[in-house]
């Protein structure tokens, strides 16, 4: 329930770098040439069919629908004017004297003779037609069944020949191609890492004048590997090196050249370097180089597994037969411990930069560059944030400053203030606050009495780091959380191992003391505590009883082991030297802050009851109860140093 630092040895590096505009399009590739839609001609043929057919069945407006007795008794009357006889259906269709229109059906050879005399008696004009039929939509049914099988044909053979073409395709390199004047990123866009950027100047003046080189007779790094954890901007230094060059660049990442085919991946690599050569000067980018350029010879694979063979294909071309003079290959992973042998020698990645995590200094320009478009209010102190995030890369930051955003606007407020920070902070590092748990009264003094210990035990260790807050709010995974700021450090003591056991077991310990008994509380508190004692008798050689020996854990068989060669790398009499000297640390530790706490019980009692009415206390007070109730005698100042 404590939140712990993480043990080992300095956190590693990380980013801080805004992230700079993206290239238009996605690529470089030139869209196809627009043409007719598939679709356009069976819709063209349904829409001339539909005219001629609703031509002939579309309903017009003849009028009222009288009955031939009807129609007589109209004539007889001098009420109709004039009629037409249609002699294919036997309709009739007229005016009326009144300017309204009738229409009724009459028997074959209208008019006889008696009905000639009738209508030439009240002076109706009228006429016979005789409709032709229409061709035209008589060979539109007969032509549309074989219209309709052509054009199926046709569409076949067209999706047929557009997978053919997908096929054959398949080979050709999936990067993306943007030209000398994008990307427009520069490293005046990347907030700090200016040591990073100084290292990789080398490469952009060499693309810019190659010929100042050529003097001299010294060659440019033909490859630069940037290493770094995830959120540490070398994509964007990437880009950036592209940006102040001025040449063409090819982004492309380690997944793109993998397919089910085989020999798929080194067909891409082949047209990919096909392009940069085309390009004369360039830059190829592969990011996440180590989903291709892991281990050759890894555990079960053979040497025809299709990675290796694109592996294969990638040395070459950097440094085969043919020389390619202009090209230079920037990589990006986070596992360079992974990568092949052959891949990193010099001659092919000649240069590894390392893009660590930022310091003080860069986490404040990064939190300047995030937080330059946003409604920042007068409490903000970037300043006191930027020392408040120790181990935060670039990603972290920028989230850090989203997260305070939208709290903002959580709050209806119309600009980001100091508290949004601080609950964005608790987000992202303690988790979000559950607020549909509810503890009941005995869960809820277990957890003060269980996070008091922890925040006594931090307060009064002389190796611990700052106590910053103390929380029995359910946050994430934890009923409560017990948050120190870890002090910016590239090396820890012994000491430092010790007192962090030892803060780990006060939970623990402080609900045996009180209550006698244990739950289930300080699981992940246990799992923290054995790591590190472990790491610190197998890899640090803290341990006297075992030396200045080291084992690390066994490598997996993708990391480039053989599976039937692994094994443990010690005796079993030293495994069980190994566990006893485990077994002693846990349990001295256990002690001390058995008799920590004892001794101030007191505070405990008071830190408990604090937490139990404000549910969330400082730091600060945490060091003032501790001294409160001290014996004058024993008080001393605190080395709870905090923020």
């Amino acid at each position: 329930m404590s939140n712990l630092p993480p043990p080992p040895p300095p956190p590693p590096p990380g980013r801080g770098q805004q992230q700079g505009p993206q290239p238009p399009n996605g690529g470089g590739r030139k869209p196809a040439t627009a043409g007719w839609p598939r679709w356009s001609i069976p819709v063209l043929l349904a829409v001339i069919v539909g005219m001629l057919v609703l031509n002939q069945v579309w309903p017009t407006d003849d009028g009222e629908t009288v009955s031939y007795t009807e129609f007589i008794e109209l004539v007889k009357n001098d009420k109709v004017e004039k009629f037409t006889v249609n002699n294919g259906d036997n309709t009739i269709s007229g005016d009326l004297t009144d300017g309204s229109k009738f229409n009724t059906t009459v028997r074959d050879n209208f008019p006889d003779e008696s009905e000639r005399a009738l209508l030439a008696e009240h002076k109706v004009d009228w006429s016979s037609k005789t409709p032709e039929s229409n061709w035209l939509l008589s060979w539109a049914s007969l032509l549309l069944p074989f219209i309709l099988i052509i054009g199926f044909l046709v569409w076949m053979n067209r999706r047929a020949q557009g997978q053919m073409g997908n096929v054959m395709s398949i080979g050709r390199s999936r990067a993306k191609a943007y030209s000398a004047d994008k990307p427009s990123t520069t490293f005046a866009d990347i907030a700090g890492y200016q040591g990073v950027k100084q290292e990789i100047t080398e490469v952009v003046d060499f693309l810019r004048m190659p010929e100042r080189f050529r003097e001299i007779g010294a060659r440019v790094p033909k490859g630069i590997l940037l290493v770094g954890p995830p959120g540490t901007g070398k994509t964007l230094l990437a880009r950036a090196v592209a940006g102040e060059a001025g040449v063409g660049f090819l982004s492309v990442t380690g997944s793109d050249f993998m397919e089910m085919f085989v020999g798929v991946g080194a067909s891409r690599v082949r047209d990919l370097f096909q392009q940069a050569r085309k390009m004369g000067r360039a830059i190829i980018f592969i990011d996440e180089i180590d989903s291709i350029g892991r281990k050759r010879g890894a555990g079960l694979g053979g040497g025809h597994d299709e990675r290796e063979q694109t592996l294969n294909q990638m040395l070459a071309e950097m440094d085969g037969f043919e020389t390619s003079e202009g090209i230079v290959i920037l990589a990006a992973t986070n596992r360079p411990d992974i990568l092949d042998p052959a891949l990193l020698r010099p001659g092919r990645f000649d240069r590894q930069i390392v893009v660590p995590l930022p310091e003080f200094d860069e986490r404040l320009a990064i939190l300047k560059v995030h937080s330059r478009d946003k409604r920042m209010g007068a409490d903000v102190d970037l300043e006191t944030m930027a020392r408040a995030t120790p181990g935060m890369s670039g990603a972290d930051l920028a989230n850090l400053v989203n997260e305070a955003a939208l709290f903002a606007v959580r709050r209806g407020s119309k600009h980001v203030e100091r508290i949004d920070f601080e609950n964005a902070r608790d987000r992202v590092v303690m988790g979000a606050r559950r607020e549909s748990l509810v503890l009941s009264a005995e869960e809820k003094r277990a957890t003060a009495i269980h996070e008091g210990g922890h925040a006594i035990l931090t307060a009064v260790l002389p190796n611990a780091d700052p106590l910053h807050k103390v929380t029995i709010l359910p946050r994430g995974m934890a009923l409560g959380v017990t948050w120190s700021l870890p002090e910016e450090r590239h090396t820890y003591s012994k000491e430092y191992f010790e007192d962090v056991i030892c803060r780990a077991m006060g939970g623990r310990v402080a609900e045996k003391i009180v209550f006698g008994h244990l739950n289930s509380g300080a699981a992940n508190d246990l799992e923290q505590a054995t790591a590190i004692a472990r790491r610190m008798v197998r890899e640090w050689g803290m341990s006297d009883t075992v030396g200045p020996m080291a084992w690390h854990s066994q490598q997996q068989v993708f990391l480039g082991e053989d599976l039937m060669t692994q094994g443990r790398e010690y005796s079993d009499d030293t495994a069980k030297m190994i566990d006893t000297e485990i077994f002693r640390i846990l349990h001295e530790q256990e002690a001390r802050a058995t008799e920590l706490l004892t001794k101030h019980r007191a505070a405990l009692d008071a830190v408990a009851e604090e937490l139990l009415e404000h549910e969330t206390i400082d730091g600060a007070d945490v060091a003032r109860i501790v001294h409160s109730t001290l014996p004058a005698t024993d008080a001393a100042p605190s080395t709870a140093d905090v923020d």
